[in-house]
């Protein structure tokens, strides 16, 4: 039975009398398939003549039936600090409840009381949920040194029709059922940069190559007795060799780039694997953020709480997180800030923004704003996407729309200082010195380039100052016409729009070529060759200025891995170049 017809037989088991277009509703697979799947299932005495469940399918029901649990929780949680010191990361409480004990009362509701839990940093604190809820607790004397195919490999005898459960996961839903037909491994819909894999078309997880993003990994997994058989095999393997000491057990579960279960892909905003201190804060906020959110969107369309439906996670950006819902029937999102965001920017600000471009055709107005909470609501675009900045057609309407802003001309009242920003994000660290040994050379080098950049500065008006390709929204109108808009206006203030250029390209990590090709477009080939030259300087600056905000980040336990090096070498790198063309130029002597 493959997973198509096992995902029919699932949805078949709680409804017999849902019909063939329900089940591709239900189970997300082409009607096509569910036709093939149903006679496939009839034939091979699965289902009845009538599409019913026979005896042979519950028997199978059966012998699939999930029996076991293992929850990894031996490990440092080294990214938890400053409570990796305090306390073992399987119980930080998230709304005063712990994470394991969540995780143990859910595995309850369907049934599952044969709970396995590997311990070793600060194991002792596990000891009461002996007596609480009659687990076994299985000690890693290793945890320090080794990583946690080890700690699986102290279980193995108990992974058949068993989840396997990391201790720092936390899901909104009861994500175990009494029901399991296939093994799977579970990821979300987010993509994460820094995953190493990713879902195709076949429902298989595997390997992401090059700069290639993958599916955020939650971790949890569920095994049959066949994959169980192999995932053991391979854990004896691996952990004869030396260089598998730090594994993830997820490494046993790979045959050629590809694991050999399923996916199973989750909303984002269903489990969540807990990786950082700013995190666990965030999930914290998010409930009580979230009622307040409920109440802003309750009163701005005088509706209740249980007319607003589907509420679905959107995406979590830099400083706030965007949420869609539906209301009167028309969909929205709602912008919730981020922790700390209101040290970051004007709030006040950016609602003058708005104002200041209402009308224009650049982006929706808001429907709401509240400059004291950084509460917004905007109407959502359906079918409406971002750039792609590897898009030669999708980079030039992006250019056309951002010079026809600048060529508005809009005035504000606040001024972006780019030099004091950088200043400010340095600030940030506290008594902590930069990471890069030479960063304090770096950002003399930077700061030379003031003067360059004030010589070559015609004029400063309301620019962007976060174009990135996130950031414009390409979508068909009623008229069939593709249109851009600009969105995301929080750091917008008055500074030179050559700015824009350079933010876009430092965020897209474009090579030079790109970075050419990105000026030519904007300036319609007419760019001569000292504004060239000052976006080059706008690069090497906004390059210091995000690897800066990058560091800051990196303190509170997020790293954006090559982004934040890559950052850096911009700051170099430009620097660099713009100095020698300067020289060839003679200029400042």
């Amino acid at each position: 039975m493959n997973r198509q017809e096992s995902d029919i037989i699932s949805v078949l088991i709680k409804d017999s009398c849902v019909n063939q277009r329900m089940l591709a509703k239900a189970t997300g697979h082409s009607l096509g398939v569910v036709n093939r799947s149903i006679k496939s299932l009839t034939k091979a005495g699965y289902l009845s003549e009538q599409g019913t469940i026979t005896t042979k399918t519950q028997k199978l029901i059966a012998d699939k039936a999930p029996r076991k649990a293992i929850i990894l929780a031996a490990g440092f949680g080294m990214r938890m600090a400053p409570l990796d010191t305090e306390i073992a990361k399987g119980l930080i409480e998230v709304q005063e409840e712990t994470l394991i004990e969540r995780q143990i009362s859910q595995l309850h509701e369907v049934g599952i009381r044969e709970i396995y839990i590997v311990v070793g940093f600060m194991k002792e604190q596990y000891e009461y949920l002996i007596d609480e809820y009659d687990v076994t607790l299985v000690v890693n004397p290793d945890y320090a040194t080794k990583g946690n195919l080890h700690s699986l490999k102290l279980v193995k005898q108990h992974l058949e029709n068993a989840y396997i459960i990391p201790c720092d996961t936390w899901s909104a839903n009861n994500p175990y059922s009494e029901l399991e037909l296939y093994s799977w491994y579970m990821v979300s819909d987010a993509i994460d940069s820094k995953s190493s894999m990713r879902v195709n078309r076949k429902w298989e997880l595997v390997m992401t190559s090059g700069d290639e993003s993958g599916n955020c990994i939650i971790g949890i997994c569920y095994l049959l007795q066949h994959d169980a058989k192999l995932l053991q095999e391979r854990m004896e393997q691996l952990c004869q060799r030396t260089r598998y000491d730090g594994a993830y057990w997820e490494e046993a579960l790979y045959d050629k780039q590809k694991m050999d279960i399923y996916a199973r892909v989750v909303k984002a905003s269903e489990v969540v694997e807990i990786n950082t201190y700013e995190q666990l804060c965030e999930m914290e906020s998010n409930f009580s953020q979230f009622d307040e959110a409920i109440a802003v969107i309750e009163e701005t369309f005088n509706v209740k709480k249980t007319e607003i439906r589907n509420i679905t996670i959107l995406k979590k950006g830099i400083t706030n997180r965007f949420f869609t819902f539906e209301c009167k029937c028309e969909k929205y999102i709602i912008r919730i800030p981020g922790i700390g965001s209101q040290q970051l920017i004007s709030r006040e600000q950016e609602v003058k923004t708005y104002a200041a471009i209402a009308g224009k055709g650049i982006c929706d107005d808001l429907i709401y704003a509240n400059s004291e909470t950084g509460y917004n609501i905007v109407k959502w675009i359906k079918d409406a996407r971002v750039c792609n900045p590897q898009d030669n057609e999708d980079v030039k309407k992006c250019m056309e729309s951002l010079r026809a802003f600048h060529n508005m001309k809009i005035v504000v009242d606040n001024e972006f200082d780019i030099f004091g920003q950088i200043r400010f994000y340095e600030s940030l660290w506290g008594e902590k010195a930069s990471v890069y040994r030479d960063y304090e050379k770096t950002k003399e080098n930077i700061f030379s380039l003031k003067d360059y950049i004030e010589e070559n500065t015609k004029e400063k008006i309301l620019t962007h100052m976060d174009a990135v390709a996130d950031n414009f929204l390409l979508y068909v109108d009623e008229a069939g016409d593709e249109q851009v808009q600009i969105i995301d206006w929080e750091y917008a203030a008055m500074q030179d729009p050559h700015v824009d250029i350079a933010m876009f390209a430092v965020d897209a990590l474009y090579n030079k070529e790109q970075v050419d090709f990105l000026i030519q477009t904007y300036f319609e080939d007419k760019c001569t060759d000292a504004i060239r030259l000052k976006i080059y300087c706008y690069i090497a600056v906004g390059g210091l200025m995000w690897s800066n905000w990058c560091e800051f980040k990196r303190n509170t336990g997020t790293d954006f891995g090559e982004y934040s090096l890559r950052q850096y070498r911009y700051a170099k790198e430009y620097y660099r170049m713009v100095k020698k063309a300067l020289e060839d130029k003679g200029y400042g002597k």
